[in-house]
């Protein structure tokens, strides 16, 4: 019996599945020929997604995640860029300051207009007070006019109310995007395709999000925008996928040498390569992005937005060919039409390989007396030689001649 998962070419003679010629890895990949047998170990993919979830939830109910001050309330602090040399001394000279770090330092804007942005828990009016003298004596940055003075340095402070709001209206956007994404699901594929599709989807979500909780990489509405960008591109790469499942699973319940599964197996090695070859021409620039301009230009604001389109990216990539199909399959084999087919074909095979040993025994006779060997003796009553005297009242076997007087 074949295994489900196991791709088979067809012999156009005899309609009768034949062993995939062998071929390396790379010719494999990029020939998108079905030697992967994705679907065929689908529980072990199905285990590595139930611990990635499961690690992605525990992490968020026990850890949670690292909100960023438009979420959680705090004070803000801006210091133009030309008083310090890195985020490094900006920060140090906030530690001593208040005898403890904050709880970001990152550079935003570019040009004369570039400041390094400090984020730090609420603060009263004498720790206000203590972080501006401190870095004024630091750094002793300049006003726009180019005067040294100490209002160069601006405080704002962002209360939890504000935070609160921005974390609402951030949620209402997500799942307004979620719903919307579901409805189209189910208008663009068929039942099946749009539970398997819309499972891939909170797979990526609670990962991408599990990540960030693990990690501990601050959450900011750059992030949320980040991430709602991520789930479209998840979309998309499903639409990929099951559009040549469904091209490649046409007429399926009329053919008796592939099973859907070893079909749809074919379409997620066929798509393989285009979705590998996609994620690394979507990651790229989002490298750039953090290699250019966080790290050598410094500018921060970036950053949240780039990490989450990077993780996202990628385990969207791993959902829609390593989940999705696999699911697929397996709820379309747990009932219905295809589950039928499948043990059909999956018998039609059984049977094909039991005949070849069926026609082996009953030849058995003719090879033993080709090879020299005694034939096994059959228990009949005429199966005496012709050379033995014939029984009492046994009819004669010879042939009679016709002019015989």
């Amino acid at each position: 019996m074949s295994n489900p998962g196991s791709v088979m070419e067809t012999d156009t003679v005899n309609d009768q599945p034949v062993a995939a010629p062998q071929h390396g890895f790379f010719e494999r990949l990029y020939t998108g020929t079905g030697g992967f047998r994705i679907v065929g170990r689908r529980r072990m993919y199905y285990v590595v997604a139930a611990v990635l979830i499961l690690i992605a939830l525990l992490s968020i109910g026990l850890r949670g995640f690292t909100l960023g001050i438009d979420f959680a309330g705090g004070t803000r602090i801006q210091l133009p860029a030309a008083a310090g040399t890195s985020t490094t001394q900006v920060s140090d000279a906030y530690a001593n300051a208040l005898g403890h770090a904050p709880v970001t330092v990152q550079k935003v804007g570019s040009g004369a207009a570039a400041s390094y942005e400090i984020r730090s828990d609420t603060l009263d009016a004498a720790q206000q007070d203590k972080v501006q003298t401190g870095l004024f004596e630091a750094f002793h940055p300049k006003d726009s006019s180019g005067t040294v003075s100490r209002n160069a340095i601006s405080i704002a402070e962002i209360s939890s109310t504000w935070g609160g709001q921005v974390t609402r209206k951030a949620l209402i956007a997500l799942g307004v995007f979620v719903l919307l994404t579901m409805i189209y699901i189910a208008i663009r594929f068929e039942r099946d395709m749009s539970i398997a599709a819309i499972a891939s989807l909170f797979f990526n979500l609670i990962v991408t999000a599990g990540l960030y909780s693990i990690v501990g990489f601050e959450v900011t509405p750059a992030a949320v925008i980040g991430l709602l960008t991520i789930l479209g591109y998840v979309l998309y790469d499903n639409v990929v996928v099951f559009d040549k499942v469904e091209e490649n699973t046409r007429g399926v319940l009329h053919r008796t040498n592939r099973t859907y599964a070893e079909f749809a197996n074919l379409a997620a090695n066929q798509t393989l390569m285009r979705s590998i070859n996609t994620t690394i021409i979507g990651i790229l620039p989002i490298i750039g992005m953090l290699v250019i301009a966080v790290w050598l230009l410094g500018v921060g604001t970036l950053k949240d937005l780039a990490l989450v389109q990077l993780i996202g990216m990628i385990v969207g990539a791993y959902s829609s060919i390593f989940f999705a199909v696999p699911l697929l399959v397996s709820i379309k084999e747990r009932w219905g039409p295809v589950a039928a087919h499948t043990r059909k074909v999956l018998n039609k095979r059984a049977g094909r390989s039991r005949a070849p040993r069926d026609e082996e025994e009953s030849d058995a006779p003719r090879r033993a007396a080709a090879s020299g060997g005694a034939p096994r003796r059959r228990e009949s009553v005429n199966d005496a030689p012709r050379s033995a005297a014939p029984r009492p009242g046994a009819r004669p076997t010879g042939k009679r001649h016709k002019n015989r007087h």
